[in-house]
């Protein structure tokens, strides 16, 4: 019987699914074990082979851990909404819920054929009405809670109204958009509006006039990582920066516990500093600036207060309020061109570039310690969400300001002795102080002259403390998160409007459904694309979706007209897998108590700040609500890399349609043309599908070498432009799922990125057929035995069990595939057949072979599945060495090999070494100054 690939995949998978071999339930007499890959896009162009790269990955330790005994939870869903959807609907007309589908089912085909052990009865879709309940559920209780900064948790906004009607603000510490004070009677005498609009300063889902990337073309906002040099990533189409009242979620309220949380979890050094440094915890001062000739006066934040003194200038963010207020009429043009031009860079592009720009307000500040005029600037390296969005610059010892100062011939002061500022700033971390104040400048205040820096920050952070000069505090970058899209396909806001307010629609009315509309586009007044709906409104008797013509504002109102942003629905699915189907709850108490959190997630760099920040928010705020049991919804993270493209191209003589080979392409003067990768094997053209490939291809002439035309080839990302795009579905017809799977895995270490190549998956596809020829001979009858195995035969067993078993502890796949290539061939030379071996082979082979071990699996005799095959133990004693082969040097040079008995004394090795004839020639009658015995390597003998 041969190795017919395509009849055991499609057997075994029709079988998993029959027998419904991956559902998984909660199993008291098991320990659990979550595993998860983070959730797919699907789009329209379907899977190439590096997205199953991180699938194949947690599946191969899905399948290891449920035959460790654990209960394994291997779910799988879809990040259904999303703007390519969108887009093509307007493109075409055609609803956003068809083309998911479509997509969806294609991803469907192309995950099956791969053998993954995913619980599809667990799948999920961000864009079903059942799905979103939770997500719209999770937001009407943010909107409803406020953070208490004491307690370090979530709270009913009711306890915060109750603290208002009796304390007013007094002694009030909780987290807020910003410092408000009022006396209980002043609230009490607010009316309902009134009292909304103060609520909405504390409210953790909250309405907030924003900076925002807005992008006229799409009509809706994008986030940072959406906008690529001030174009949208989707179409290239232009974006400004745009104050918009967006709804808002405070995330900034947990930046605290999202920083302890990282000492928590067992993910890599690099991606929790990635995390630390986007939510840039700081301990400063803010510190107020008055204006000179006005009454106005700003606040600014410094982590570096003690260097007041070499404050030469202040600049303030493009977007601050204080650029309108302190804008002179003779700057004004100059300013508004300016603000203009920064308007297309977004806050990431700001943080990257280096150049520097900038424009004087026409104002001074006064400096509050020297009562030194200081020009007050602006510039977009200073960004508003961050501290004040001002700044104090001190050009001496920073190096952005001193660009600045330098490019503007601004002053540059020092302030540590003995510091050379003549071509860039001074790091100001050590050293003595100077200039602080400088001599001649007022006396009786802050003297911090001749204290070391350490010494002059805690003295200042006093100073500036006992004159109320400012405030000593901790400051994050951290920014609340945009929850607002002017999209259609997204899950819509379960709010209605009231008065201008927003107030929740009840949660026994949930979900509320995304309406039908007639145009995807944004009105033509510029409202969001829902404004298209007919029926739109919030009928709060019947509490029920009704017609927009029934608006009287006062039991039926308008609802809103901005959907949720993708980040959404992907922020909690991991506590829906567990409990998919539940409709009184997002996870029942008791599921959650099995499952708890994710032992292993797996996914891209790419999310290392944006989802992972929202979720970790998101799952910190249902822990505080007492939904989640856990306060880090994944312990264990792992990036997989990115599988890059192979490219391949092909060499047109120039003014021709005639094409050399690689080889000889030097002796003409050509142009390089990217070629599809599927037309070409081993880098050797398939020259009539190349003709046939495009119609200017078709009467090409080929220089040829050897008869062959060789391409060349360059690793790039891989993308349909390069044509180097290789199809899983390809591989898998052509080798089978089981040889995609190891090669994939073949290719180097888990978290790598590197380059696909066809020209070493044969040797994958040869083992298996190895493999299976242990089990069958030529004339395809089973040859397995149940005679005993040899000494060798056990050690080469027992050296590939403690090999893979250490390997995919360690997500070492690559070496794993390597040593199942070696114990192969060791078991061809030894002619094994015998069951005692190739049983517990299967059983190792399985996590990442499982459609050609289920087959093996079965025809030695088993009735249950291989996945349940229990993984076999290694025994040390079957690892020990009877003999030992050293290398026999002299003077360093290899000659030949002795074995020796394992227990051989190093005086015992070196005797026979000297006793053996070889040696003689060797030494040439010659006495041996020395031998050094290298313990089970090595004897080398100096003469």
């Amino acid at each position: 019987m041969n190795y017919n690939f395509r009849e055991i995949e499609q057997k075994w998978q029709k079988r998993w699914v029959d027998k419904h071999t991956y559902q998984v339930k909660e199993d008291e007499s098991k320990t659990k074990y979550y595993v998860l890959n983070m959730f797919p896009y699907p789009s329209g162009a379907g899977l190439h082979v590096g997205h199953p790269l991180g699938y194949i990955a947690s599946d191969i330790y899905a399948r290891y851990k449920r035959q460790k005994g654990f209960n394994v939870l291997n779910p799988m869903g879809y990040d259904a909404y999303g703007l390519p959807a969108e887009q093509y609907a307007i493109q075409t007309g055609q609803h956003p819920a068809i083309t998911t589908v479509e997509n969806i089912d294609r991803y469907r085909q192309q995950l099956d054929k791969i053998g993954f052990s995913f619980d599809w009865s667990r799948e999920i879709r961000t864009c079903d009405a059942s799905y979103y309940h939770w997500t719209q559920w999770a937001f009407i209780r943010m909107f409803n809670s406020f953070y208490a900064n004491d307690e370090k948790k979530a709270l009913p906004i009711g306890r915060l109204i109750e603290a208002f009607e009796t304390n007013g603000t007094e002694g009030l510490n909780v987290a807020c958009s910003e410092e408000l004070t009022f006396t209980a009677a002043e609230w009490k005498a607010k009316s309902e509006k009134e009292q909304q609009e103060i609520l909405m300063n504390y409210r953790i889902a909250y309405l907030g006039n924003t900076m925002v990337n807005w992008c006229p073309a799409l009509g809706t906002v994008l986030a940072n990582d959406e906008v690529i040099d001030g174009l949208s990533e989707r179409g290239g189409h232009p974006v400004v920066q745009k104050v918009m009242r967006q709804w808002c979620l405070r995330v900034s309220a947990y930046a605290q516990r999202l920083l302890d949380g990282l000492d928590t979890v067992e993910w890599t050094e690099s991606l929790k500093e990635t995390q630390r440094n986007w939510i840039g915890r700081s301990e400063g001062a803010e510190m107020e600036f008055k204006v000179k000739d006005s009454d106005l006066s700003f606040m600014i934040f410094t982590t570096r207060a003690d260097t007041i003194f070499g404050v030469t200038f202040m600049v303030l963010a493009p977007e601050s309020e204080l650029v309108c207020q302190l804008t002179t009429p003779e700057q004004q043009a100059e300013v508004a061109a300016y603000l203009e031009r920064t308007k297309k860079r977004t806050e990431r592009e700001r943080i990257a570039d280096r150049s520097v720009s900038g424009v004087f307000s026409g104002s001074y500040a006064i400096n509050p310690l020297t009562h030194e005029a200081i020009p007050v600037w602006i510039s977009d390296y200073v960004l508003a969400g961050y501290g004040t969005g001002a700044i104090m610059a001190v050009p001496a010892h920073d190096s952005r300001d001193y660009a600045f100062a330098r490019h503007f011939g601004l002053e540059i002061r020092p302030l540590i002795e003995g510091c050379d500022i003549s071509e860039e700033s001074f790091d100001a971390k050590a050293g003595i102080l100077i200039n602080s104040p400088r001599p001649g400048s007022a006396e009786g205040g802050l003297v911090l002259n001749g204290l070391k820096v350490s010494e002059a920050i805690a003295r200042t952070k006093d100073y500036i403390r006992d004159n109320n000069l400012g405030r000593v505090k901790i400051n994050f970058r951290l920014r609340d998160a945009i929850f607002s899209r002017q999209r259609y396909w997204g899950e819509p806001f379960p709010v209605y409007y009231k008065n201008g307010m927003p107030y929740m629609i009840d949660e026994d009315a949930l979900p509320v459904e995304l309406p039908e509309v007639a145009r995807f586009k944004p009105t033509e007044t510029g409202e969001p694309p829902l404004g298209n709906a007919t029926r739109w409104a919030w009928d709060t008797v019947n509490k029920q979706v009704v017609d927009n013509t029934q608006i009287d504002n006062q039991t039926i109102f308008p609802i809103e007209l901005n959907t949720m942003p993708g980040f959404a629905g992907s922020s909690a699915y991991y506590l829906r897998y567990m409990d998919p189907k539940d409709k009184q709850y997002l996870v029942a108490p008791e599921i959650v108590n099995y499952w708890k959190n994710v032992d292993l997630y797996v996914g891209g760099t790419e999310h290392a700040t944006g989802h992972l920040i929202y979720s970790r928010f998101w799952n910190k705020f249902l822990f505080d609500l007492g939904v989640s049991v856990e306060e880090e919804p994944f312990r264990k993270l792992i990036n997989q890399g990115m599988i890059q493209g192979r490219s391949n191209f092909v060499y047109r003589i120039k003014d021709s349609n005639t094409f050399v080979s690689f080889h000889l392409k030097d002796q003409y003067e050509v142009t390089p043309l990217h070629v599809d990768v599927n037309l070409v094997n081993n880098d050797i053209l398939d020259i009539e599908a190349f003709k046939a490939w495009r119609p200017e291809f078709a009467s090409a002439e080929f220089i040829l070498e050897d008869g062959k035309y060789i391409c060349g080839w360059a690793v790039e990302k891989m993308s349909k432009s390069m044509f180097n795009v290789v199809n899983p579905d390809r591989i898998v017809e052509k080798y089978g799922a089981d040889t995609l799977r190891m090669y994939e895995m073949f290719l180097g270490p888990v978290e790598q990125s590197k380059p696909w190549d066809t020209n070493g998956i044969d040797g994958v596809y040869r083992f298996l057929r190895k493999f299976w020829n242990l089990f069958y001979n030529k004339a395809g009858e089973f040859v397995v035995t149940d005679e005993p195995a040899t000494i060798e035969e056990w050690k080469s067993l027992h050296k590939l069990i403690k090999k893979v078993t250490t390997d995919i502890e360690q997500f070492s796949y690559n070496t794993s595939v390597s040593a199942f290539m070696i114990c192969v061939n060791e078991l061809q030379s030894l002619k094994c057949h015998k069951r005692g071996i190739l049983e517990p082979f299967v059983g190792v082979l399985a996590p990442f072979a499982p459609h050609i071990c289920e087959e093996l699996w079965e025809k030695l005799g088993h009735s249950t599945t291989v996945c349940d095959a229990p993984w076999p133990a290694y025994n040390e004693e079957c690892l020990k060495e009877d003999t030992i082969h050293y290398t026999v040097s002299f003077n360093g040079k290899a000659r030949f090999t002795i074995a020796f008995p394992a227990e051989a004394t190093p005086k015992e090795i070196e005797e026979t070494a000297l006793a053996d004839e070889r040696s003689e020639k060797w030494m040439d009658g010659k006495t041996p100054k020395k031998v050094i015995v290298v313990p089970k390597k090595i004897v080398n003998i100096v003469i």
